[in-house]
């Protein structure tokens, strides 16, 4: 093959800055997809890390391709390079760098930009600066242009927000406000089971993998396809989902555990202890953010092990959680510390984060300390053997719903909005969380199939210019272990700085719980589905911050918005435009104006 071989070092450069834009990507819109799930204490940010890890990887490789081709060939016209296949990778190494260096400013500054906006930016201004603006697709372009991209801003936001909402007014009015919202919830769960399925496969079939063709399939063929695949997820939800879970918040089975789920239809007829008929003990979480001293609607949930605490005192350990519910003698509930003992003082009511930071509580001590100098054969192992491994799990071990509280100055503003919303009982929030997993992992591999693009696309023009010698014509395919390689960064930046953007999204624009966090990510994982199936690359973090607003105006008023973080979300999507287009736009006129000898 006629590698260019004089061009080594942009292919280099291009390829480093490509797995850095993949990074950033991950770090800065991965955190979309899981930040709700997170807020709602649906999921660990850990578990969060985990099952973006498969999700990315699957939706990047199996139908990410059809969005890369866009963005690598329908932003700039091919012309523009006037058959130079140098300037090609050039201005493609370009644009890579432009974006990644802004996604990782805006990241560093918890600034959740969009990274679609920043690579298109910077190829229009590599375009611009080869060939004036007429090189640019500024046009609608079959759903290729600029125009269509930028309309995103607006119709992105807007689409997810009605999804969102009318997702959760479905959700309120069929399950949270009934009389029995439990009953009613066990009732028409697997009819989102059924949705939720449907949708996926329907990303799939119609963008499918293309080494498959299912989009070749016969309309007949592929309605089936869908209409089953949903009709088995719900049936199997029917069978192992709804005795589990109906054991663990009707029965309040505290025993139950997560391997009991593959029992199925033999937890119908489970004995559970006679202690967990008292109506005090729950063995669901707590999910409330903010109140969760006070009463609602139902008694209020905790973790099984605080329930086994209640049963059986000896099993307290030191460290388990922060404060344990125990009986008093005279039936009612108290707030004792883990310890068992009586507290000296009141125990606030003050509606402050679960998480809140404690005072004059001395630091553990380091268990492993490195003691001399750190070349000695005993501190290379305890750097290689404790401290490198945390700091590699540090980013996914951070406490984010102590981030979303905000600042001292806006803490109380923040808990202001969230009393304006209502909050359910953590039984009937319970059946939501398994619910809103399944949206998560929909929209993550949504964000795989559609972000993973924003690299990937120009660095697969870089390799294939390199590569063959020519420039890239306008059906080049897409390598899969590029789209691996793409989605293994996407991964790898959720994983270790992901917490930064989730800090500023979540519980700090409106109120989360797993009910609200599933119509927000099942409303804009629709959004995101069917724009990648026109192959329009439209933005992820548009799309989940346009459902949070839906869902959080149904549910708490306009009142309950955190409007002034909105506004600096929104701020820095139209600040992406000018800043990576202009930064685009001077490197490579900077280096094809460039002197030489």
């Amino acid at each position: 093959m006629p590698y260019l071989h004089q061009y080594d070092y942009i292919f280099a450069i291009g390829t480093i800055f490509a797995a850095l834009d993949a990074y950033n990507i991950g770090a800065n819109d991965v955190a979309n997809s899981f930040a709700t799930s997170v807020a709602s204490r649906s999921l660990t940010l850990r578990q969060a890390c985990v099952a973006a890890a498969i999700c990315e990887f699957l939706g990047a490789v199996l139908v990410g391709a059809r969005v890369a081709g866009t963005i690598k060939n329908g932003i700039i016209s091919l012309s523009v390079f006037r058959g130079n296949a140098g300037v090609q990778m050039l201005g493609f190494t370009c644009a890579l760098v432009a974006s990644a260096t802004w996604l990782m400013i805006a990241t560093i500054n918890s600034w959740p930009v969009s990274t679609t906006y920043s690579i298109v930016s910077a190829l229009a201004g590599v375009g611009v600066a080869l060939g004036g603006s007429g090189a640019v697709q500024w046009g609608w372009n079959g759903g290729k242009g600029l125009g269509t991209i930028y309309a995103g801003m607006v119709i992105a936001p807007a689409l997810a927000a009605g999804f969102g909402a009318v997702i959760y007014l479905i959700t309120k009015y069929a399950v949270l406000e009934r009389k029995n919202p439990i009953k009613a919830g066990l009732i028409i769960s697997p009819m989102y089971f059924f949705t939720v399925a449907a949708v996926l496969t329907m990303s799939i079939v119609y963008k499918g993998a293309p080494e498959l063709k299912l989009d070749k399939l016969s309309e007949g063929t592929i309605a089936a396809a869908i209409v089953g695949t949903g009709a088995v997820i719900a049936v199997l939800a029917a069978l192992f989902w709804l005795p589990f879970v109906r054991a663990k918040v009707i029965k309040r089975d505290y025993t139950i555990r997560w391997y009991h789920f593959f029992y199925g239809p033999l937890l119908w007829s489970r004995p559970a202890p006679e202690v967990a008929l008292d109506a005090a003990i729950s063995s669901v979480p707590d999910y409330r953010t903010y109140g969760r001293d006070q009463p609602v609607d139902a008694p209020a949930g905790n973790d099984m092990h605080d329930v086994e605490n209640r049963i059986n005192p000896t099993l307290m350990t030191t460290g388990s959680h922060e404060d344990t519910a125990a009986n008093s003698p005279d039936g009612s509930e108290k707030n004792y510390p883990v310890d068992g003992h009586k507290p000296t003082h009141t125990p606030t009511t003050s509606h402050t984060p679960h998480h809140a930071p404690l005072t004059e509580v001395e630091a553990p001590a380091e268990p492993h300390p490195i003691e001399g100098s750190w070349i000695l054969p005993k501190n290379l192992w305890i750097i290689l053997r404790y401290r490198v491994p945390k700091a590699l799990l540090h980013g996914s071990s951070v406490d984010v719903h102590k981030l979303q509280a905000g600042a001292t100055g806006e803490q109380q503003r923040i808990s202001e909005m969230h009393e304006r919303a209502k909050q359910y009982d953590n039984e009937t929030e319970h059946l939501f969380s398994f619910l809103q997993v399944l949206t998560a992992c929909t929209n993550s591999f949504a964000h795989g199939s559609n972000d993973v693009a924003n690299a990937i696309g120009p660095f697969a023009a870089i390799y294939y210019v390199w590569s063959n010698g020519v420039v890239t014509p306008s059906n080049s395919p897409t390598p899969v272990w590029m789209l691996a390689f793409g989605a293994g960064m996407l991964v790898i930046g959720l994983a270790t700085y992901g917490y930064n953007i989730m800090s500023a999204l979540g519980n700090r624009l409106t109120m989360h719980s797993p009910s609200r966090g599933f119509s927000m990510e099942f409303g804009a994982a629709i959004t995101v589905l069917l724009a990648s199936q026109y192959a329009i690359p439209v933005s992820s973090t548009m799309c989940i911050v346009g459902a949070t607003a839906g869902v959080g105006i149904v549910s708490s008023g306009l009142k309950g918005l955190n409007y002034k973080a909105f506004a600096w979300i929104f701020a820095g999507w139209v600040l992406t435009v000018p800043i990576a287009g202009t930064a685009a736009g001077c490197l490579t006129g900077l280096f094809i104006n460039a002197p030489r000898f």
